[in-house]
């Protein structure tokens, strides 16, 4: 076998802290060796250790005890070469956004000492393989999500390194954005020969892997091929569908029924993961319900992931109902928006947009980085004027009645925007006070916030300190303080691990079926699915709007029978792209 490029032996890691019993392991006994020129996934939810096994691969850190060689080096005695032979892009890449593209470029060039002569081959070749040789004079700040990742990427490409190190970068990222990172990804592997460990919260993407690495509070739980975890949990897969319950209904009686450790809606069906393999029945799972249709379906490894990790992740929350005590109107249609539009300058962000919900509707913003999602947001919450068309929320116009419709609204914003330093049950009051919630009242709130979300081991601790998970729980809890009938989650679940993505859409389907009124945007196809119904946006414009059952039927061909929300996605943005070239042709 090749020498590896990346072996750990025996390696921990321990954060100290002043007090002795708070120390915290965050790698305990980690051992593997990486083979050359392939992709290796590192999988695990939040918390798991990936960032620091990352950052101790690239001689960023130096490990309590064992022995870390990356391409034949020490890592700890030989760290600044390690340094220097090795591609490293964090979460929260550090471009400069005052300095354009080409900017960008020259720096990073000359931080790794790349020969001057060999840089314009180099920005040629990444430019065109990221389709950024349009936008070199563009200043970094002004570039999409996905636009941002893919200058990264070839921030962290510029020297060819052997070794490549990722640390999720899809996050955040539009569907098209991330199959064009993975295409750039595996052309370095084979034309490049290049290796890489990249992390990722998207379980779809370790299918994309050759290897997984499964890490677990610190601990490698398994190493192989998706299909060898994958294989672990044959025969206990199953599809259900049920002509008497709507799927949030039945994914919550499924959620708990006896011997189901995973319900997750999919399409028209709820997908179960099993603890025994074996044929469930209707009498166990839903006694009472009439045509129940019970299915085995192939095991994937987010089945194999989620199966393994819900029998060692005690602590999990089990969601119930969330309790709250809607001011429901009569109203049927809360959300009314006709032919908005919204211009900044002469960039017309937002172009004759119209759609309604309905009161309980889980409704989805989908479109790329720079559709137009998060400032059609921003209109319906009243945090920014439109610029012509009408908008109404909760039957208020918002030309004129913007603070009195936001008393109606709770809002979790894309980016956690809650205050660092102040601690939990802190952050719960201010909020609580900003809606207006006073004494007795606000004490109720914050309690229920608490006990709801469980936090209760977490309420002197700073939000900053928080666990990505715990801090979309708080961020979750402070939106409802005021109990709102309508719910606006724009991107709630980037980069959160699947089990806390699991948590959230069951507090939002508990929501709904309470007669909250849900707006969601989300990068994740997937969670599409959960959605009553939804509109797909490109460049400030309406692509398609129905359910996720309409939408996937456009893309069924004869080579894809049943397609996924991601298809469906990706078939109509490359279609619209597909009209805008002939158009420019004619």
């Amino acid at each position: 076998m090749d020498n590896p490029v990346l072996a750990f032996h025996r390696v921990r890691q321990v954060f100290n802290s002043d007090d002795e019993d708070d120390d915290v392991c965050v790698l305990d006994d980690v051992s593997f060796d990486i083979i050359p020129g392939q992709v290796t996934g590192l999988i695990g939810p939040d918390g798991a250790g990936k960032t620091t096994l990352m950052r101790l691969a690239c001689g960023l850190l130096r490990p309590e005890s064992g022995a870390i060689r990356v391409l034949g080096l020490d890592a700890v005695a030989e760290s600044q070469a390690v340094q220097s032979v090795v591609g490293y892009m964090p979460q929260r890449f550090g471009l400069y956004e005052d300095l354009s593209v080409q900017e960008n470029l020259d720096l990073y060039a000359e931080l790794q000492n790349l020969p001057q002569k060999k840089r314009a081959a180099r920005y040629t070749e990444l430019m065109h393989m990221t389709g950024l040789a349009p936008f070199t004079a563009r200043l970094a700040g002004q570039l999409s999500g996905g636009m941002k990742q893919k200058l990264g990427l070839a921030c962290a490409l510029l020297r060819a390194p052997r070794l490549l190190l990722l640390d999720e970068p899809t996050v955040g990222v539009d569907p098209v954005s991330r199959r064009e990172l993975w295409a750039i990804v595996y052309r370095q592997v084979k034309e490049q020969g290049m290796s890489v460990l990249l992390s990722t919260a998207y379980l779809d993407e370790a299918e994309r892997c050759h290897e997984v690495l499964l890490l677990h509070r610190g601990k490698l739980l398994g190493q192989g091929s998706p299909t060898d975890f994958s294989s672990k949990v044959q025969g206990r897969i199953f599809q259900v569908s049920a002509a008497g319950a709507s799927r949030r209904q039945l994914q919550a009686r499924l959620g708990q029924a006896p011997g189901v450790l995973d319900a997750l809606v999919e399409g028209e069906t709820v997908r179960l993961v099993m603890a025994q393999a074996g044929q469930p029945t209707v009498e166990n799972l839903l006694p009472g319900l009439d045509e129940v249709f019970i299915q085995p379906a192939a095991p994937r490894f987010e089945d194999a992931f989620i199966a393994l990790l819900k029998t060692r992740h005690e602590d999990t929350a089990s969601p119930g109902k969330m309790d709250l005590h809607i001011d429901a109107r009569d109203d049927d249609e809360v959300i009314q928006v006709h032919k908005l539009l919204r211009r900044f300058g002469d960039f017309i962000a937002v172009n004759n947009v119209s759609f309604q919900v309905r009161r309980g509707e889980i409704f989805g913003l989908l479109g790329a980085n720079g559709a137009g999602k998060t400032t059609t947001f921003r209109m319906l919450c009243g945090l920014l004027p439109a610029s012509g068309g009408e908008l109404s929320v909760a039957g208020l116009d918002l030309h004129t009645a913007r603070a009195e419709a936001r008393r109606h609204i709770g809002y979790m914003a894309q980016k956690f925007s809650l205050y660092g330093d102040l601690s939990v049950t802190q952050n719960l009051r201010f909020f609580a006070s900003a809606y207006g919630l006073r004494n007795h009242r606000q004490d109720e709130r914050v309690a229920w916030a608490i006990d709801t979300f469980e936090l209760a081991d977490y309420g002197e601790t700073n939000a900053r300190d928080l666990s990505l998970g715990f801090k979309q729980r708080l961020s979750f809890a402070a939106a409802l303080m005021h109990e709102p009938d309508i719910l606006f989650l724009d991107e709630p679940t980037s980069g959160v691990d699947p089990l806390a993505r699991r948590e959230f859409w069951a507090r939002t389907n508990a929501l709904a079926e309470a007669g909250v009124t849900v707006l969601v945007t989300t990068h994740f196809m997937e969670e599409a699915n959960y959605c009553d119904r939804l509109v797909i946006m490109a460049e400030g414009t309406v692509l398609a709007e129905g359910t996720p059952g309409e939408m996937k039927a456009r893309a069924r061909t004869v080579d894809n029978s049943d397609p996924t929300m991601e298809d469906a996605f990706i078939q109509l943005i490359e279609q619209r792209e597909q009209d805008k070239n002939m158009e420019a042709v004619a």
